[in-house]
């Protein structure tokens, strides 16, 4: 008995099929929605490829006119009073070194070890190119022909108040500049806690030595006492 062949399917029948049971309504739209489509995501890649961030917008350059305001200027002042975020220096002994324009005597805050490590960093890498790092006045560049500033170590500067300093420093004095943008007013104060050590170090007593006997100066290798200095 001979078994009949199924016969091979055609492979566009299930297209039309398919197509036959879509109402005209919806090929209609299905094709009006491909041809939409198209130019969107045309547009969409040429947008993409234009610049247009904040380009294209009403904005003043700077120092231009303006007939807006009544001075004819576009660039506004302040309003009076104004203090950018931040800035406030309600303190004026800690951020300018003087109450009511007179120097203050001692720091601001307490000094301990990390302050004057802290200072003598940033005495090493601002103040030793001219002042060298005893502080005698005889830097790097002094050697160069730059002019010699004041040692530390003189009465008149021993003797200087603590805001003294700060305020050089902040403001400049002489052929010195100001060194407020570089240096932070913290770290300012910790440099005038160095410099105060540095002056304790050249001028101190055998009394200020930790467990120093003040009627003995230690000795020297090869037994020769070490002259005291005044």
């Amino acid at each position: 008995m001979m078994s009949k062949s199924k016969p091979s399917r055609d492979p566009g029948s299930g297209i039309r099929d398919a197509a036959k049971r879509l109402r005209p309504g919806q090929v209609r739209s299905r094709g009006l929605k491909a041809l939409y489509l198209f130019p969107c995501a045309f547009s969409l890649v040429v947008i993409a490829g234009c610049r247009q961030d904040m380009h294209d917008q009403p904005k003043y350059r700077g120092l231009r006119s303006s007939a807006f305001f009544e001075d004819g200027s576009s660039a506004r002042p302040l309003v009076e009073g104004t203090v950018a975020r931040g800035t406030l220096q309600e303190d004026e002994a800690f951020f300018t070194g003087k109450i009511d324009k007179v120097a203050v005597k001692e720091l601001p805050f307490a000094v301990d070890e990390r302050v004057l490590n802290r200072g003598q960093e940033r005495f090493d890498i601002y103040c030793s190119p001219c002042h060298d790092r005893t502080g005698s006045g005889n830097g790097m560049i002094v050697e160069r022909g730059y002019r010699q500033p004041p040692s530390f170590h003189l009465d008149r500067l021993r003797q200087a108040d603590a805001g003294h300093f700060f305020d050089v420093m902040t403001n400049g004095f002489g052929v010195m500049p100001d060194y407020k943008a570089q240096i932070a007013p913290r770290d300012r104060w910790a440099i005038v806690a160095y410099i105060r050590a540095l002056q304790l170090s050249q001028h101190a007593a055998a009394s200020d030595v930790p467990g120093g006997d003040p009627a003995k100066v230690p000795e020297r290798g090869g037994g020769g006492r070490a002259p005291e200095r005044h």
